[in-house]
């Protein structure tokens, strides 16, 4: 990465959501309230699958990726969200931007591949139940998980040195609360519409390649269950589906709709709202939309704390 482009930068300033000082107190105190819910039900998630032996299966292993990165995908921006918003300190240094912008679509990435990883999972338990253990055996699953990490890594770290190897000069303000790739861009001082297409294209093969996948597999799932007579077992195998379709629809439609738009000062003031679907409200709300609809984890949740309760009373 040629960093001596930033050489004359000293650091940028992220503009945030708002400048009202009423505003920016009640602001803070929704989205703390957001990210402590999802730092404890996310951990909580995690948590219970490494002590739930019922809980080792490949579904919970997916789950168990997602929660691990919804944590620290929120962590990436949220905690400087919140600072600017208290201390009204939006300044973020040049190295401090780079490594945003590049964990936030490293851990971003890695959770839409892992998306798409699941809905497979779901294609093979329903579809193909009898080969199910084979085919998603425990070197099958930790091949799939490590690949989404591996194809996360060094997407980010593309359009990482694309945004990166462009000239800044003296823009400093931010138009977003996180150093984000499109309102990056904007501030180097040179024409950048090469580089824009080139993000968006390569950001359009990951995000379109993983839609397609879970499409797909969506596709021969639904062709399934139409198979199926009875009304009651159609149901059962569909409910353990809904979950991850909207997470799918919260998330990757959310994305979609951020990356593959213009770059004009319009969408980027309309991408700050979005983002806060994504980076604040989707983490937090994920563990309740998989643990209210799937009975196993809350039984499992119901078992754990049965048993701390037992502990109390022994004591």
């Amino acid at each position: 990465m040629e960093i001596h482009n930033l050489s004359s930068v000293d650091g940028f300033i992220l503009l945030g959501i708002t400048n009202v000082p009423d505003l920016q107190i009640l602001l803070f105190i929704f989205f703390l309230i957001f990210y402590l819910f999802n730092l404890s039900g996310n951990l909580s998630i995690i948590l219970l699958i490494i002590i739930e032996q019922s809980l080792y299966k490949p579904m919970y292993f997916f789950l168990g990726n997602l929660s691990f990165l919804d944590v620290f995908y929120s962590t990436t921006t949220v905690p400087k969200m919140l600072s600017g918003l208290l201390l009204n300190d939006k300044r973020i240094s040049v190295f401090g931007c780079i490594a945003q912008l590049h964990f936030f679509h490293f851990l971003g990435s890695t959770e839409a591949l892992l998306l798409s990883s699941m809905s497979y999972d779901r294609y093979v338990a329903i579809c193909n139940p009898l080969r199910y253990h084979v085919l998603m055996g425990r070197v099958s699953c930790m091949q799939l998980a490590s690949s989404c990490w591996l194809i996360g890594f060094l997407y980010s770290l593309l359009q990482t040195v694309i945004t990166f190897r462009l000239p800044y000069c003296n823009k400093k303000q931010v138009t977003h609360f996180y150093c984000d790739i499109k309102p990056v861009i904007k501030l180097a001082c040179t024409n950048t519409k090469q580089s824009e297409l080139l993000v968006s294209a390569i950001f359009a093969l990951v995000a379109v390649s993983t839609f397609s996948l879970i499409t797909v597999s969506y596709m021969y799932i639904g062709s399934h269950l139409l198979k199926i007579r009875s009304r009651q077992e159609r149901w059962k195998a569909f409910s353990t589906c809904t979950s991850h379709i909207t997470v799918v629809f919260l998330y990757i439609g959310t994305a979609l709709c951020m990356y593959l738009g213009p770059n004009t000062q319009n969408t980027l003031e309309q991408d700050r709202l979005s983002a806060i679907l994504v980076t604040v409200i989707t983490p937090a709300v994920n563990p309740l939309i998989y643990t209210l609809r799937n009975k196993e984890v809350k039984k499992s949740f119901q078992k754990l704390l049965n048993r701390n309760q037992h502990c109390v009373k022994c004591y």
